[in-house]
């Protein structure tokens, strides 16, 4: 807080001298007669009116951890920049060591708990795998700790459902990835996800729909390398197929691929794929996208 120092004058020029948070200055010459290199200030800048009161108060809350991040770490202390590896003597070394395994004992005290963090910490990967927004691994997460509290994991994996949450919101945030996906980077096959699938659908009813395969679109035209307009011309195609009600009981995600293969080439100077890329981006059969072709020249 500023203010006027009235105790002293400036040793210099006999002005008066000023005082602010950190330092206290003449007002006629500019000269610094006291520091205090401690900022009792916030560390923060508010461009608002002021009135915010932005408090410090750790990391930000997350569904992602079975404790929402509340909880503290002691850790280990290595390296130069430690603060106290290299004062603490071996004696010390030993008591930190102590207290840090009875700290994560008492974090995690229930197998429920310990459940949830091997949950938890499955997703986490699976969504970085995936390259998925952090709000799709919090639903995720607490799509999973639901599933647990309905008691679902008697006789399944908790990897089936750790893959099973993620591909099941994927599915209502619009974000798709297929099974095959989903099962390349997790550490549950495709049975054991399509089980934990079906028993949150039943007993949790999660709202899930067909799925769009216009929603797998950008994607693969990204993994194709073709351009947007051979993007909105397969978009064209898929958008008929559900006007006519072609793409029920039929993979979402090859009739997206089909959709791309049939675009690609239409115009002069657009580039072609193969029947087999198609398939391949889309990992269906070549079929697949033939019968999808067939429809749409059918349409046309």
């Amino acid at each position: 807080m500023e203010g006027i120092d009235s105790a002293s004058d400036c040793p210099e020029c006999g002005g008066r001298l000023r005082s602010d948070s950190t330092e206290t200055v003449c007002e006629e010459c500019g000269l610094v007669s006291a520091e205090d290199a401690i900022d009792r200030g916030p560390e923060w800048r508010s461009f608002d009116d002021g009135k915010t009161d932005q408090r410090r108060t750790g990391a930000p809350l997350t569904r992602s951890r079975h404790d929402r991040g509340l909880s503290t770490e002691i850790g280990y202390g290595t390296g130069s920049n430690s603060g106290y590896s290299t004062r603490l003597t071996g004696r010390k070394r030993r008591q930190i060591s102590r207290l840090r395994r009875e700290h994560n004992r008492a974090r995690i005290s229930t197998k429920a708990k310990r459940n949830q963090v091997y949950g938890f910490t499955e997703i986490r990967r699976l969504n970085t795998s995936l390259s998925l927004p952090d709000s799709n691994r919090d639903q995720a997460c607490t799509l999973f700790k639901s599933a647990q509290s309905e008691g679902l994991f008697q006789g399944r994996s908790l990897e089936g459902f750790a893959a099973a949450a993620v591909y099941a919101t994927c599915r209502t945030c619009s974000n798709p990835r297929t099974i095959d996906e989903i099962t390349v980077v997790a550490r549950a096959d495709s049975d054991e996800l399509t089980a934990a699938y079906g028993a949150l659908n039943r007993e949790l009813g999660i709202p899930t729909g067909p799925i769009d395969p216009t929603q797998y679109l950008p994607r693969y035209a990204s993994k194709l390398d073709l351009e947007t307009e051979i993007e909105r011309r397969a978009r064209e195609h898929a958008t008929a197929l559900l006007d006519e009600g072609l793409v029920s009981g039929r993979n979402p995600s090859g009739i997206a691929a089909a959709c791309l293969y049939k675009a690609t080439g239409e115009r002069a100077g657009w580039p072609t794929i193969t029947q087999a890329t198609a398939a391949d981006v889309a990992n269906v059969a070549p079929a697949t996208i033939r019968s999808t072709v067939t429809n749409l020249k059918e349409l046309s």
